[in-house]
């Protein structure tokens, strides 16, 4: 089995333009995010659909490939860089989001790991919420939730508390039950990959704003690996100032 991590970084954001050229610590976010991925898997390149991140890229030695404008989703993006790199040489596709510069090898593995079963089509991540977090974290709209069946693999991912703890009080929830707060990490079979970029949006992708919904909703089934590391992803400058002190404390350490 040969693996590729895709890491899909556009120019265009609402909440904030050219966040992977964003300074983290010396260097841009989106090579911060390589450096952490290269290495891990067979092979790892960036597909940007800006020229200056491509330039920015290539000027740290990493590889990227150019897409299109027009691309919805990063897993859209994905598979057109995999038929540029060569849909052939490669069994497994890690789509990982270019804005978290704090991935970690182990989150890769875990990931790659879910395909020692050659029933799964499709893998992602979660992490346990803990009575720590609090109910404040468990009904964050923009933290999505996922509910798993005996066999690891996702029923379904909500941006609602999922699921309802019927005839408790909310400071009891956590304590009662797991709740799994889903990681963006996703990794699909070349072919996979293949059939789900032209299924059409369902409706439980359009309620939730969810894309892996459209997976479950057209029959993929989704395996979950469980990780307890808390990853740190960037969306607006206050996350980049919260990044970069995180990443501070951790040189300040070693």
């Amino acid at each position: 089995m040969k693996y590729i991590g895709i890491i899909p970084a556009r120019y265009a954001s609402t909440r904030f333009p050219a966040k992977p050229l964003a300074i983290l610590g010396g260097k841009p976010v989106i090579q911060r995010v390589y450096e952490q991925v290269n290495g891990v898997l067979d092979d790892a390149v960036v597909a940007t659909d800006d020229q200056r991140i491509f330039d920015a890229v290539e000027a740290f030695g990493g590889k990227v490939v150019m897409t299109s404008t027009e691309h919805r989703s990063g897993t859209d993006r994905c598979y057109e860089a995999l038929t540029k790199v060569g849909a052939d040489n490669f069994d497994v596709v890690v789509n990982i989001q270019g804005d978290e510069p704090f991935i970690q090898p182990q989150q890769l593995e875990a990931v790659r790991d879910c395909f020692s079963d050659d029933s799964v089509d499709i893998a992602t991540l979660v992490k346990p919420f803990t009575v720590a977090d609090g109910f404040a974290a468990l009904e964050n709209v923009n933290s999505p939730k996922v509910v798993v069946n005996k066999n690891m693999e996702a029923l379904y991912f909500s941006r609602s508390i999922i699921p309802y703890m019927r005839g408790k009080e909310h400071d009891e929830w956590l304590p009662n039950h797991t709740y799994y707060k889903h990681i963006g990490l996703y990794a699909y079979r070349s072919d996979v990959l293949r059939q789900i970029t032209s299924l059409p949006q369902g409706t439980l992708e359009r309620v939730e704003s969810l894309e892996q919904l459209r997976w479950l909703e057209n029959g993929f089934k989704i395996k979950v690996g469980i990780s307890e590391i808390e990853t740190i992803g960037i969306d607006t400058p206050d996350d980049l100032a919260r990044a970069e002190e995180y990443l501070q404390n951790l040189i300040a350490k070693h």
